[in-house]
This record gives structure tokens, C-alpha cells and sequence, in this order.
């Protein structure tokens, strides 16, 4: 079994729940509201990382709507804020040294996303910060980047969200990640499934939204050169989504998805497109029956290889990363080092699919 990156550690013998009940000291937590996921994280300082000692992650599609009418919906708030007030019970039983807890694309482009996120101060009591897409980017590559450490001079990370893509293309010196450029483009999962429908589970549809993808990455291509780069070599893909994650776990034929077996796998992109005509295939019913997916992800999956697609086919890197860590991790660990932790760095893992 490939093994966590130092940065994160989880005790295998041990549940979530048992964890949580022997720990009482003081730990730092890390709360992302994105346009599809309300998600927390808590962790403790540990050596030269954290350790995971709670979690919460809830599907609450606040987005859903948004791309018709520019606002959030009164059922999609009420879902966040049945999500957001379980994670306020957990974190009242934790000795919580420091918490912050942002928002994404969904409350950047609602134009009531800053009187939601006034009621949820107001009804819950926790204040919740809209970032920019600049730190969207920065948050992601202080968790991703450990990933990256070993070899290469350029890499493209990409998260692909409910609301939005995150593009970041950084330079990699003494093995230390530096962004150089970024960008955020107003497509996601929700966004694309909102789209296209049913139409997306054709191929037809689906290679129309893959060419309709492609147009609004060529921007970014223009200004950065990254296919030069590429085919000059020394460029890797780094993505961190659920989608990244799903096409690993149909790569790796895991029978449950499991994030040990996942983070910081490397795949070729053989391989890569290979698990995604696999997710094609099965169609809506398959992808209800698949353990990586499932029915509350069944509508989001093919949109988001969508995205990925067209990352692969504008930007044909040797090999993808894949890393299921993003802006919780990465805020937690500014948040370690702000106290004067130690930074957690890790090491990316070298096993290929087929290795």
C-alpha cells in the first residue's frame, strides 16, 4: 500500500471517531464553503506535518441555480446551513487554537452571497471569509505543492471546482514551488451540469462541452506558452478534485475509494484517459452503481472530466499527479506556521498505476 506524505498522517488502525474521542489538546481547523462541498477539516501539530484528528464533508450543490439567475437559492442555503451548523457542534467540543473558514466562486459571483454569508455570522456564529481567486490558487499550492518536490522545472496545477477552475503554472526551483501565474475560469462541475444536462452524458454533448472547455483555457495558453514548455519537457500536470481522485480510483480499480491509495499517485496519461472512456461508458445508471462515484455525484463526474480533457488535450503532459488534499490543508498548515509550527513539507510518492 503506497504510503501518506509525512504532511498528513492518519492512524490506519484507528476510526475517525476514536481518534477524535483520545484527543483533547489544542488543534487548528480549516473550513471550506465551495459551490458543490461544505467541507472541515481538524487537524494536530505532528512532527513536521499535522495529524488528521476530524473531518466533515457534505455535498450541499449551494451553486446549484446560480449560472440562471446570479443567485443562491433559499433550499441551497438552507442546505449549507444545515452543513455549516454540524460543523460548528464539532468544533464547540475541540480546544480550537486558530479557525478560519472561507468562501469560493459561489458567494464571489452570488449577488446575495455576502447577505448569506451575514446570516450565517448572524444564526450560527461563524464568520465566514470570501477569498480570491488568487488565494484560491496560492491555498491550493501550499498543500499540493510537497507533491512536486524531486524533479522537473514547471508545473500546472488545476482544481477543478463546483463553481470555477483554478489554474496555476509554477516554477520549481531547488524543488521549492513558486507561482508564476494563475487564473480562474467561471466553470465547474455545477456550472457545466447546469449546461449541459442530459446532453452531457452523450457523446456528442460531451465532446461539444470538451471543445467548449478548450476555448476558454486557450487565453491562459497564450500568455504562459505552457504547450511549448511542454514539448520541451520538464512540465507536470498536478490536479487536485474529485474528479482527479475518481479517475485514480477507476485507474487503480479500488473497490471503495480511499484516499491512502489515492494522494499523490502518479498516473500516465494513457492511463488517465483510459479510466475516464471507462467512466464514459458506464453511462448515468453505471456511474450510480460505481463506488468512486455514487448518486450524489453521478451529475457532476462526466462535466468535470470534461475539464480535465481539455486540460489533456490543450496542455499533453507525460503524467498527472493526482492529489486529494486542497484549500482546508493548505490553510491549515499557514495557520501551524503562523504559531510557529513546523512547516510540513512531505514527499510525493513515485508508484505508477501499473507499478
Amino acid at each position: 500500500m503506497m504510503q501518506l506524505p509525512a504532511s498528513v498522517r492518519v492512524d490506519p488502525a484507528a476510526t475517525r471517531q476514536e481518534q477524535a474521542r483520545r484527543y483533547s489538546g489544542p488543534a487548528f481547523a480549516a473550513l471550506d464553503l465551495g459551490t458543490n462541498n461544505c467541507r472541515m477539516l481538524v487537524g494536530a501539530p505532528s512532527g513536521d506535518g499535522f495529524r488528521v484528528i476530524d473531518s466533515f464533508s457534505r455535498i450541499v450543490r449551494l451553486g446549484e441555480g446560480l449560472h440562471h439567475t446570479g443567485q443562491l437559492a433559499d433550499a441551497a442555503m438552507d442546505r449549507a446551513i444545515d452543513a455549516l451548523r454540524a460543523c460548528q457542534t464539532r468544533l464547540v467540543r475541540r480546544d480550537i487554537v486558530q479557525f478560519r473558514a472561507i468562501a469560493t466562486e459561489a458567494c464571489r459571483r452570488a449577488t446575495n452571497g455576502r447577505a448569506f454569508l451575514n446570516r450565517v455570522r448572524d444564526e450560527i456564529g461563524l464568520d465566514i471569509g470570501v477569498i480570491s481567486s488568487r488565494e484560491e490558487a496560492e491555498l491550493a499550492l501550499e498543500s499540493c505543492g510537497p507533491l512536486l518536490a524531486g524533479g522537473g522545472r514547471r508545473a500546472l496545477l488545476f482544481d477543478i471546482g463546483g463553481g470555477s477552475t483554478e489554474l496555476a503554472w509554477v516554477r520549481l526551483t531547488g524543488g521549492r514551488p513558486h507561482l508564476i501565474g494563475y487564473e480562474s475560469l467561471p466553470i465547474g462541475v455545477v456550472t457545466l451540469a447546469e449546461r449541459w444536462g442530459p446532453a452531457g452524458f452523450t457523446r456528442q454533448g460531451f465532446e461539444a462541452m470538451v471543445d467548449d472547455v478548450v476555448e476558454r483555457l486557450r487565453p491562459f495558453e497564450r500568455i504562459h506558452c505552457i504547450g511549448h514548455e511542454i514539448r520541451d519537457g520538464g512540465v507536470r500536470l498536478l490536479g487536485t478534485s474529485g474528479t482527479v481522485t475518481t479517475l485514480a480510483g477507476v485507474a487503480l480499480n479500488l473497490e471503495r475509494y480511499r484516499r491512502c491509495d489515492v494522494d499523490g499517485v502518479a498516473l500516465t496519461l494513457p492511463e488517465a484517459e483510459a479510466a475516464l472512456e471507462n467512466l464514459r461508458d458506464l453511462g448515468r445508471e453505471g456511474l450510480i452503481q460505481h463506488p468512486c462515484v455514487g448518486a450524489e455525484r453521478v451529475d457532476f463526474v462526466l462535466p468535470g472530466c470534461a475539464v480535465f480533457a481539455a486540460i489533456a488535450r490543450l496542455w499533453p503532459a507525460e503524467q498527472v499527479i493526482v492529489a486529494d488534499r486542497g484549500l482546508r490543508e493548505g490553510m491549515l498548515l499557514r495557520m501551524m506556521r503562523n504559531e510557529g509550527g513546523r512547516y510540513a513539507r512531505g514527499e510525493p510518492r513515485r508508484r505508477g498505476v501499473g507499478k
